[in-house]
This record gives C-alpha cells, sequence and structure tokens, in this order.
C-alpha cells in the first residue's frame, strides 16, 4: 500500500511542508511591496506586470500535473523537486540584470511553486487522519494570514535596510532547512510499476489553462475581440484535452473524480469562493475609498477582518466536523459567507464601516470553514493513489476562480459604470470647481507606477488635492462622497 510510514518524526515533517507553504505565500506579498524598489533599479516599467503574471500562469497550469505525479512517484520526490526549483528560481530572480530577465526567472519559481502547494498539503492529508487532519489543515489557513500579514511588513523592512536581491533570497535558508528535514524525516513505501506518463494531455492542460489565464488577466489590455479569440483557443485546447483524457490508460486528470459528489461539490465550492474572495479582495477597497471617502487604512481593516476570520474559520470547521458531519460544517460555512454577501448590497456612500467590516467578518468565517472542510473531505474520501490529484484540483480551481472573479466582477463593474450618467464618461461638469467625479478614481488610481516614475510630482499631486479638498465647502465634499468614481478594471 502506497502509504507513508509511520514515523516519530511527523510532527516535523508537518513543519517542514507548513514551511514551504508559506514560503510560497509570502513571497508574493514581500515582492509586491518591493516592487517600486526593484522597477527604479532595474527599469522596464512597462513589463511590471509580467513579473506577476509569469509567475501565477506557470504555478497554475503545472498543479494539477504535479498532484497527479506524486500519486504516481510519491510526494517525497516532487516536494523536494518543487523546492528545490522554487530555490533556484529565487536565487536567480536575486541575479537578474534587467526586467525580462526577472520575468523568465519568475517562471522557473512558478514551475516549482505549481508542486509546493497542492503536493505539501497532500503530504499533511498523508500523515494525519481523522481528527487531527481536520485540525492539521486548519493550521494550514493560517499560514496565508501570516503571510498577507508578515509579507508586507518583511518586504519593505528588506527594502529599507538590504539589497533590493534579499527580497528574493530571504526564503532560501528556511527553503533548505524544510528539504533537509524532508529528505532524512519523510520515509515512503512506493510501489514499483511501469507506468505510462501522459506527455500529451499534461502539455494540453498546460495550453489550454494557461491561454484561459492569460486571457483572463489581459483582458482589460488587449480587448473584446482579441480576448475572444484567445478564450477560443483556450476552449479548443481545454475540449481536446478532454477527449483524449478518455483515451489514455493513465490519464493525467482522470475524468470520473468529477462523478464523485464530494469531489465535484469540491471543485464547484472551491471556484465560487475564488471568484468570491477576489470581488471582495478587489473592489471593496475601491469602493470604500472612491465612494464612501474613507481612508486607505480603512479599506485594509476591512480586508484583514476577512482575512483573520478565515483561520479561525476553518479550526471551528474541524470541530463541527469532529462532532457533527462535514455536511453541516459545508452549511453552516456558506450560510455565513451568503449572510456575510448580503449585507454588502446594504452598503451606501454614508454607510459606516462597520457595516463592511462585520460583513468581511461573516465572509472569512464562512470560507474558511467551507476551505477546510471541503480539503478534509476530499482527501478523507480518496485513497493515496488518488490523494495527489484530488487535492490539486481543489488549489487549481481556486486559484482559476480568482481569476475568473478578478474578470467577470471586472467588466460587469466597467458595464454598468459605463451606463451611468456622468460614469465612465468624463463629460458631466460638476457644480462647485476641482468637484469632478474622478475624485474618488484618482485616490484609488495613485499608486505603485507614479512613485516609481515621479516621487515628488505625485507628492506635489497629492498634497495640492488635499488642499483643494480643504477650501470646497463642507456639503460640496459631502456630495462630491456620493459621486460613483469612473473605475476602469477587469474585462473591457
Amino acid at each position: 500500500m502506497n502509504e507513508p510510514e509511520p514515523a516519530s518524526g511527523r510532527v516535523w515533517i508537518f513543519v517542514a511542508a507548513l514551511a514551504t507553504v508559506f514560503m510560497t505565500a509570502i513571497e508574493g506579498t514581500i515582492v509586491a511591496t518591493a516592487m517600486p524598489t526593484i522597477v527604479a533599479s532595474l527599469g522596464g516599467f512597462e513589463y511590471l506586470s509580467w513579473v506577476f503574471t509569469s509567475y501565477l500562469l506557470t504555478q497554475t497550469v503545472t498543479i494539477p500535473i504535479y498532484g497527479r505525479l506524486s500519486d504516481v512517484y510519491g510526494r517525497k520526490p516532487l516536494l523536494l523537486l518543487g523546492t528545490g526549483l522554487f530555490l533556484v528560481g529565487s536565487i536567480l530572480c536575486g541575479f537578474a540584470w534587467s526586467m525580462l530577465s526577472l520575468v523568465a526567472f519568475r517562471v522557473v519559481q512558478g514551475i516549482g511553486a505549481g508542486a509546493v502547494m497542492p503536493v505539501g498539503r497532500t503530504l499533511i492529508g498523508d500523515v494525519y487522519h481523522g481528527a487531527e487532519r481536520a485540525r492539521m489543515q486548519g493550521y494550514v489557513s493560517g499560514v496565508f494570514v501570516g503571510a498577507a500579514v508578515l509579507g508586507p511588513m518583511v518586504g519593505a523592512f528588506l527594502v529599507a535596510h538590504a539589497p533590493w536581491p534579499m527580497v528574493f533570497w530571504i526564503n532560501v535558508p528556511f527553503g533548505v532547512a524544510a528539504m533537509a528535514m524532508l529528505a532524512f524525516l519523510l520515509r515512503e513505501r512506493i510501489e514499483l510499476r511501469q507506468h505510462r506518463i501522459d506527455y500529451v494531455g499534461s502539455a494540453l492542460l498546460a495550453v489550454g489553462t494557461g491561454v484561459l489565464m492569460f486571457a483572463l488577466a489581459e483582458a482589460a489590455r488587449v480587448g473584446l475581440a482579441a480576448t475572444c479569440a484567445i478564450l477560443a483557443v483556450a476552449v479548443a485546447a481545454l475540449a481536446l484535452f478532454v477527449w483524449w483524457e478518455k483515451r489514455v490508460p493513465e490519464p493525467v486528470w482522470p475524468l470520473d473524480l468529477w462523478r464523485d459528489r464530494v469531489i465535484a461539490s469540491g471543485n464547484i465550492v472551491s471556484l465560487a469562493f475564488g471568484a468570491t474572495t477576489m470581488g471582495f479582495a478587489a473592489f471593496l477597497p475601491a469602493y470604500i475609498q472612491g465612494v464612501m471617502g474613507r481612508s486607505a487604512f480603512a479599506a485594509g481593516g476591512s480586508l484583514m477582518a476577512m482575512s483573520c476570520a478565515g483561520p479561525i474559520g476553518a479550526v471551528l470547521a474541524g470541530r463541527i466536523m469532529l462532532r457533527s458531519s462535514y455536511r453541516t460544517s459545508a452549511a453552516a460555512g456558506a450560510l455565513l459567507s451568503m449572510v456575510g454577501s448580503c449585507m454588502m448590497l446594504l452598503l451606501g456612500p454614508e454607510s459606516s464601516m462597520v457595516l463592511p467590516t462585520a460583513s468581511g467578518l461573516l465572509i472569512g468565517f464562512g470560507m474558511g470553514m467551507n476551505n477546510n472542510t471541503y480539503m478534509v473531505a476530499v482527501q478523507a474520501d480518496t485513497g493515496w493513489s488518488r490523494r495527489g490529484i484530488a487535492t490539486s484540483t481543489i488549489v487549481f480551481t481556486r486559484i482559476l476562480g480568482q481569476s475568473v472573479g478578478a474578470a467577470l466582477f471586472g467588466g460587469i463593474l466597467n458595464a454598468w459604470l459605463a451606463g451611468e450618467p456622468g460614469g465612465a464618461r468624463a463629460g458631466a461638469a460638476p457644480d462647485h470647481p476641482g468637484c469632478g467625479t474622478a475624485a474618488g478614481a484618482a485616490r484609488v488610481r495613485r499608486g505603485a507606477a507614479y512613485r516609481v516614475r515621479d516621487h515628488a510630482g505625485a507628492d506635489a499631486r497629492r498634497a495640492g488635492g488635499r488642499r483643494a479638498a480643504s477650501r470646497r465647502p463642507r456639503a460640496c465634499r459631502g456630495a462630491c462622497r456620493r459621486l460613483r468614481p469612473p473605475l476602469r478594471v477587469g474585462l473591457w
């Protein structure tokens, strides 16, 4: 039986797996904080978005492939391979001499990260069972909150007190230590037999999902016609992938997994919650700052409420699963998320910050409960030989849902603003000089690009804007907060 041997050091195995997951999770937030400094050093501002897009694309398309390979060759070699590739990519990123070279090295990082996330969580599901598995998977959820909180602070500290390559190299010692623990403590019994690797299916899956992710990420830039053409290519590749998978003896993504109600419902919920998370994270801060006229600190507080509630919900789900059932835990999480989402409908320009914060708490609780419940349920529902691909599908659909949510909700918002008088059209004249409808949007869009290109100019513009706002009548300032800013995000 392909189960890991019982080991007295399984706590250290858990620590090592958790360290690899944390390493890839915090890397994105650290790099995002340091990017203005990196762009100022390397130049090539036009390639800024590709520093993140290249990493996300390669990570996403390789997740199910690594998950399936871990079912064939074991978790240990795949996790060591992924962690090693990630660390090699991190080291190379620190030696980048231009933005194009940085993008290329981020591809290497992404290929490694595609193994770390699903295989690390699968390994935790292997070494812990029952009640312990529910509790340990709840701790994994806390890793992402720690990454979201610590990443910007670590990035800012490194930029201020160290050369920018340290942003990428800081993970190397922790990754090497995790690899050493896995190499010496993790023992697996693998049945050696002849396997036929589905290279064609892997290539079709990578092309289909990669083109789909590219279309969703770049839709606002390339336009409607090009987006539709790219989506057509993605659909054709994925359709060919499904046709091929039905005809090979060892498919990279066994299609009969979708006939399992637990796995199918887990993937659907994961996709939906991924989209909801991105809608909340991407557009609520813009609404709070641009429409409600609140500060960036207030907007960040509402997101922090959701992030902090997630791990608590995951731990609570573990207790509910032990005392009741998976169904009870999933239903409770879905109910909390729906209540929090409905509360968002009550938001208005004059709403108190209590409303979005409370809504974020409920949505975070619900998401944490559902994410942990379905992860544990899927891992309990599958044997060792399919646990890797089953776990990776949950991770894969969640990331895909985030891309779909960003594009879909952005398209809905832009279409709605285009139909509003004075919304996306800039022709409406205000009653008072200086009170245009773009006042809120200007606050939202001001950011890293201006800091990189012209620090002094951006500071002067912000200072001038504050002085102009202070000279307006109080009634006018209230009216400006009620105007909807012409944001342009997502699709088209």
